[in-house]
């Protein structure tokens, strides 16, 4: 296992996290192209995560650092993603509103942002133990089916503000409208399932370090 910090993996995670508050930006603007540079950037910065883990897999470029940092850098995408979807999902429009949702719930907020909280401080106690938590299966699919829900609902909003410009309608048009909107709820709800699911079993495979045994 390689100890260098200025690793690719590394710095494709760096870049990741500089990422983050531009989307964030992107997001909460009101022009139709900035928003579409919102979902591009965040889907640029959702796949790096998953060409970093190859290339540190491949090459061996694996280190502790880099196990500390992805997930870091994977919170705050999503906080810098969820922040301006509430905000968004807060005004008049109709057309800002979560599929199916409404405005974005707040209990839901404080489930997936206050896991990503809890689990960076389990994993500072841990690092203080001499224990690394490196993201496990369920913590990974729990990144990807949110990052499906934040990508879809990030294209929806200037999608749906396109077609309105320009009075798109029709059978074609109506089909993909609701199936968007189906993919934005569905991928929310069970985004949120799998956010529960995954730090109850963080804090089980690592039960020993809060004094359990088996």
């Amino acid at each position: 296992m390689s100890e260098r910090r200025l690793t690719l993996p590394n710095l494709i995670t760096a870049a990741r996290i500089v990422a983050a508050p531009v989307v964030a930006w992107l997001a909460l603007s009101s022009g139709t192209g900035l928003r579409f540079a919102a979902f591009a950037l965040f889907l640029a910065a959702a796949l790096s995560d998953l060409w970093d883990g190859y290339l540190a897999r491949k090459h061996g470029w694996i280190t502790d650092i880099g196990k500390l940092l992805d997930p870091l850098a994977d919170k705050l995408l999503l906080a810098a993603t969820l922040v301006p979807i509430y905000i968004i999902s807060q005004r008049a429009g109709t057309l800002d509103d979560v599929p199916f949702w409404g405005p974005f719930p707040l209990w839901a907020m404080a489930v997936l942002l206050g896991r990503e909280l809890f689990i960076t401080l389990f994993r500072s106690y841990a690092n203080r133990q001499g224990v690394v938590i490196a993201a496990g299966r369920s913590g990974k699919y729990k990144a990807l089916v949110q990052n499906l829900f934040v990508g879809g609902l990030l294209l929806w909003y200037p999608l749906q503000q396109w077609a309105l410009g320009r009075g798109f309608s029709g059978p074609l048009w109506g089909a993909w409208s609701t199936f968007h909107r189906l993919f934005v709820a569905v991928t929310f709800a069970v985004a949120l399932v799998l956010t529960i699911y995954s730090m109850l079993d963080y804090l089980w495979r690592y039960r020993s370090l809060m004094g359990f045994r088996t």
